[in-house]
């Protein structure tokens, strides 16, 4: 089953209604993001990603949430600047959402149920960082499939079809090789 099967719809950072199927036929990279978290330095990665594969058919899409330490306080106009200002984000954005537990987006519980969690990049600097901390401030994430921490990524194929889950602690660098496989 893909995505599309499902029909997703996710208010965007605008607060506009958008069905998922509209990214349909593009291979699809979704991924939390948090503006003030150790992570956030990949937001440039990801644009530029997106400005690299654009016209062969990938693109990005943003989901905010301050679901991991408050990391992402502000209001969607806030965020949106933020990354503008600061990134030069123009891949789509949607609003802030929660993204495990109780209240999470259904696109995301679907993504985990399809994609779960095998343990973070331990060859990543962060990686021992981040464990440490999740299993001080809230050991129960450790457990189970759902999103551990911010910017944890799912690549889809063009049919919306989920490939592959990357943790915060893969660098964007390292999936661009799947995601040239399936463009």
């Amino acid at each position: 089953m893909s995505i599309y099967d499902f029909d997703f719809k996710v208010p965007d950072i605008s607060g506009n209604l958008v069905s998922l199927e509209k990214f349909k036929g593009n291979v699809v990279l979704i991924v939390n993001t948090a503006s003030k978290c150790g992570f956030t330095y990949q937001y440039e990665d990801l644009q530029k990603l997106y400005d690299r594969y654009k016209n062969k058919g990938f693109v990005v899409l943003g989901f905010p949430t301050n679901h991991f330490d408050n990391q992402e306080p502000g209001t969607n106009e806030d965020i949106n600047q933020f990354c503008k200002l600061n990134y030069g984000v123009q891949f789509p954005m949607f609003s802030k959402v929660k993204v495990r537990d109780e209240g999470a987006e259904p696109l995301f519980n679907y993504l985990t149920a399809v994609k779960p969690f095998k343990g973070f990049n331990n060859f990543h600097p962060s990686s021992r960082i981040l464990s440490s901390l999740i299993n001080e401030k809230v050991p129960h994430y450790m457990h189970g499939n759902s999103i551990k921490w911010n910017f944890t990524k799912f690549l889809l194929d063009r049919n919306g079809n989920v490939l592959h889950r990357f943790e915060p602690t893969t660098d964007t660098v390292d999936m661009e090789k799947d995601i040239e496989a399936i463009l």
